[in-house]
Parts: structure tokens; C-alpha cells; sequence
């Protein structure tokens, strides 16, 4: 039973990564830590759950990656997907502790496994979480535990008291025990962003909004954030960028997880509702690039889009959850996909004759391309002439929502003023947006939750201490 009466140290609001990350930081440093996890025990953990790698700098093959992947290295490829829109001293400062996590977060009870490999590419840059996120997630429990963090469930913040950029008490809702007021001497806030609370959304993206898929958490509505935001603390972030991705329109609505996604983009092409194709299918090796299209089927009539493919390819990617629909012709699967036959014949009839000869190999950006047709597909393009011809339909994924608390290298928040706040820190999702301005790669969200993590619970700590 935990003593609510009491005083602690590091009040920590969040179960994920980021949030265990600080609970655990911060014990290790002394600290007494409770965590407030707003969702019930089964679904602890927010988007973690899905997740199953990290992206960590390293100056060498390990045990489980193929090679090294340098700082400056990662820094490129930051820089590359977010198209220059980050804070270049605390993304550089992520990219050098992403070094040590690798060791640390062992340290904490995860387990890596050796990479996977097929259109993933990612065996040498990222590290795969030995059972996945529900394995990595119970093994930060665990450690947490034994070290006499107080975690409750079901545990509902819906007020914070703030003064002056000073946290003060959070009032706490339960099922069973009702309002508690619950004080400590430093917040880290690891709540999360606001992708699940469609009606915020709604205030950027309009009745396009309402056909987004959550991939994630329905616990991330981003009441805290809205709290901080109230109380003073800076912004940071446009409200419009995410990690989004195109899923199975055939998902539930909320917590479809990694299963939903699709890797077979770069297979084929992908068309509208009118059976158009609208951006290039093999701009970049896909961990660098698959995280766009949710935003593309986003701007689409209806948010919605078509995968199309040939009997070739169905083995080259990692099957889903749900399986393709078929057709014996383009006509036919036009008909079951209620599009217009003739124009998605005319699409992939002029498709076929603009793909140039050239040597197929998905590990790289290959010489296989289209000419003479708009948009093109620059790597990897292949004609679709071998029946049945398939095709997934996806909507837009949202997995988290950049718009978050503004932090320096402390992970502390800053206030309106641009002062820090004299004990609030902020990790994981709820301040992505310093390091993502726009774009992602994968594995970047573990790595920002672990290291802020982290770093937010030693200094919140040492704050509680002073």
C-alpha cells in the first residue's frame, strides 16, 4: 500500500519508457520516486507496449549490431529526416548518452536480441528489445520495484499545482479511494503527447481527424501537457507534426500496435481514391522513410490509400495482421477495393512501361526506376504484372504528437519567460518535439524517452536534494 501522506522526492506522471527511465535514474541517485501511471495495470506502459528497438550511436559491431553507427553519423540522419527542424545542441547531446544507454538500459534488466533484418535495414543502427516492448517494459518494472519506486495504476492526474514555475501537489483520481492531493519536491512529467484525444486534434487537422487511426495508447490525451501549457510552462513543437505511418485501415481505432503497420510500400505503388499514385514509393531506405506516410494519406481524399502489388513480392516484406486482398485481375481487385477499374488499370499500365532495367536490391537505393511519369519511383521500382494482384488499404497511424514542453540539457522545463523552472523536468514523448521538429526514423522515440529519462530523473533528484 502506498503511503500517500508522505513526501516524496520525484513525483514521476507516466508509465512508459521514458517515465521508468527517470523512476529508476532517480531511486539509483537516492531519491524517494512514486509513479503515476493513468492506465490500468494491464495496459501499463503507454506506447512502449509497441515498440521493439532503439536507435544508440556505437563505435563498433557488437554482440547484436553488424557495425558502428558514429555520432556524426546519426546526427546526418537526424538531420536528414527532419529536414534540419531540431535543436541541434540537445540533439546532438541525446545522440552522444545514446552511447551509454545501451550499456545502461541493460543494466536496468533488458535483454537485447540480434537485429532482424529484410526491409527493416536496420542490423547495424538499432538494437531489438529481446521479447519486444512488453518484455523491455516489464524488466524496467521489475528493477523499479526492487529498488522501492511506489507505483500505483489507474492513477489519473487532473490538477497540478504550479506557482511561480515551482511544482507544488498533483490532485490524483482512483476507482477506488477517490481525490488525493500528493506532494513531492520535483516533478518529471512523462505522460506522454496527444494523439489519442481526437478532439484536439480535430483543432489542427479538421474532420480529417476523425478517419486517423491511433497506433498507440487511447491514454494519451495529453492532460498534462494541457495542464503545463496552463500553468506557464514554454512550448515547443508544431501541433501539426507526428509520427505517423500508413496502417491497415482495417485496424481498431486505438492500440493496433506495430502488427498494423506496413512494410511493403517500396514493393509496389500506392494509389489514392481515384487509383493515382501521389508520391514516390522508393525515395529512401525505408526505416528513414516510412514514417511520412501517414502524413501523405493524411492530406488524401478521405484519408485513405491502396498498397498495390504482384504476387513477386509477398514474401520480400514481414507479413500483417491482416491479410492482402486479391484479384485475379486489376479489375477485379479494383472492384473490391470500390475503385475505378479503368483508371487504376491506366495507373499501372503507364507504370509498368515508365520502369527502366535495372538490378533489384532493396538493401540499397538501387538502379531500378521509373522514367517519364509523375511522380516518379526513383529506387526499387518493378513492373506489377504477375497475378493475383494484391493490395492493403491504409489510413494515417498516429503513434505520438510533437507539439511538448520546451527542456534544456537537464531535461528541465522552461517557463513562458525562457527561465527553467526551479523543479519540473519533462521526458519522452511530451518533449519529442525539441529533437523532432517534423520527420522520424526509427527508434529515435526510445532513444529520446531513455535518455531524457534518465537524465531527468538523476537531476530531478539532485534538485530534491538542494
Amino acid at each position: 500500500m502506498v503511503d500517500l501522506t508522505r513526501r516524496f522526492d520525484v513525483l514521476v506522471i507516466g508509465g512508459g519508457n521514458a517515465a521508468l527511465c527517470a523512476a529508476i535514474s532517480a531511486r539509483r541517485a537516492g531519491a524517494s520516486v512514486l509513479v503515476l501511471e493513468g492506465a490500468p495495470k494491464f495496459y501499463r506502459g503507454g506506447n512502449t507496449r509497441h515498440t521493439r528497438n532503439m536507435r544508440c550511436a556505437h563505435d563498433a559491431a557488437t554482440e547484436i549490431l553488424t557495425g558502428s553507427y558514429t555520432e556524426e553519423e546519426f546526427w546526418q540522419d537526424l538531420l536528414l529526416v527532419t529536414g534540419g527542424q531540431t535543436d541541434e545542441e540537445l540533439a546532438r547531446f541525446m545522440i552522444h548518452e545514446s552511447k551509454d544507454i545501451l550499456n545502461w538500459i541493460v543494466e536496468q534488466g533488458v535483454r537485447w536480441q540480434p537485429s532482424l533484418g529484410g526491409t527493416l535495414s536496420l542490423g547495424r543502427t538499432n538494437s531489438f528489445f529481446l521479447g519486444g516492448g512488453r518484455a523491455m517494459l516489464n524488466a524496467l518494472y521489475r528493477t523499479a520495484e526492487e529498488l522501492g519506486v511506489d507505483i500505483l495504476y489507474d492513477a489519473e492526474v487532473i490538477e497540478l499545482k504550479i506557482e511561480d514555475g515551482m511544482f507544488l501537489s498533483a490532485q490524483l483520481k482512483q476507482p477506488v479511494g477517490g481525490r488525493t492531493e500528493v506532494r513531492a519536491s520535483t516533478l518529471v512529467a512523462a505522460a506522454g503527447g496527444f494523439e489519442a484525444n481526437i478532439e484536439w486534434l480535430k483543432q489542427y487537422w479538421g474532420e480529417a481527424a476523425d478517419n486517423f487511426l491511433i497506433r498507440g495508447t487511447p491514454y494519451n490525451r495529453g492532460a498534462i501537457l494541457k495542464m503545463l501549457r496552463a500553468k506557464g510552462v514554454q512550448e515547443i513543437g508544431d501541433p501539426t507534426q507526428c509520427h505517423a505511418v500508413a496502417i491497415d485501415a482495417r485496424a481498431p481505432k486505438f492500440d493496433g500496435g506495430i502488427i498494423t503497420r506496413h512494410d511493403s510500400v517500396v514493393f509496389g505503388i500506392v494509389v489514392n481514391k481515384h487509383a493515382e499514385r501521389f508520391y514516390d514509393e522508393g525515395e529512401d531506405i525505408w526505416p528513414k522513410r516510412y514514417a511520412i506516410w501517414g502524413r501523405l494519406v493524411a492530406a488524401q481524399p478521405d484519408q485513405i490509400a491502396y498498397i498495390i502489388f504482384d504476387s513477386t513480392v509477398v514474401t520480400s516484406f514481414m507479413p500483417t495482421l491482416f491479410p492482402p486482398i486479391a484479384g485475379a485481375t486489376i479489375a477485379e481487385l479494383a472492384g473490391k477495393l470500390e475503385l475505378d477499374a479503368a483508371a487504376l488499370e491506366k495507373t499501372i499500365t503507364g507504370f509498368n512501361a515508365a520502369v527502366q532495367p535495372g538490378t533489384f536490391d532493396h538493401t540499397i537505393l538501387d538502379d531500378c526506376r521509373t522514367e517519364g511519369i509523375t511522380p516518379a519511383k526513383t529506387h526499387w521500382a518493378r513492373r506489377i504484372e504477375t497475378p493475383p494482384y494484391l493490395a492493403y488499404p491504409v489510413r494515417p497511424g498516429i503513434t505520438f504528437t510533437y507539439l511538448g514542453t520546451h527542456v534544456n540539457r537537464q531535461s528541465r522545463m522552461l517557463m513562458k519567460d525562457g527561465k527553467p523552472s526551479a523543479n519540473m523536468f519533462a521526458a519522452g514523448e511530451i518533449m519529442a518535439g525539441n529533437v523532432l521538429g517534423k520527420g522520424y526514423a526509427a527508434g529515435i522515440g526510445m532513444t529520446i524517452g531513455s535518455v531524457f529519462g534518465r537524465v531527468a530523473g538523476r537531476e530531478a533528484a539532485k534538485n530534491a536534494r538542494n
